[in-house]
């Protein structure tokens, strides 16, 4: 069998991780990831994945992304329900991150060396 999954899309908010009563880290995200084509009304559907990443990845998406980033995500689909206060079984499906890949350019530099401008070409025509 195959459960495998791979998402790139961006991050819908400010990521925050948070600790297990074990000690590791945890981040449930969700990646809003377009549709690749264009509804009766000649617009992109979005689809709003909800992710949850563990240990170092955690961290350290939280750390590097905020809202906006893009995000590739390969994981798995996962299944879970709960029994909500109303006593009705809720489920859930999400991805469980095996690898998250950061694919937005990095910063600039404060320190970047001066451009020199230029001086615009004339051209003969």
């Amino acid at each position: 069998m195959i459960n495998q999954v791979t998402l790139v899309g961006r991050l819908t908010k400010d990521p925050e991780a948070r600790k297990t009563t074990e000690g590791k880290s945890v981040l449930s995200v969700t990646v809003a990831v377009n549709r690749p084509y264009k509804n009766q009304k000649g617009q992109v559907d979005t689809d709003f994945v909800l992710c949850t990443i563990w240990d170092r990845a955690a961290e350290n998406t939280e750390r590097y992304c905020r809202k906006g980033s893009i995000v590739g995500v390969t994981g798995r689909i996962q299944t879970r329900y709960y029994d909500n206060d109303q006593g009705k079984r809720t489920y859930i499906t999400e991805v469980i991150a095996e690898n998250v890949r950061f694919l937005d350019n990095k910063p600039a530099s404060t320190s970047a060396p001066e451009t020199t401008k230029k001086e615009p070409i004339e051209l003969p025509f």
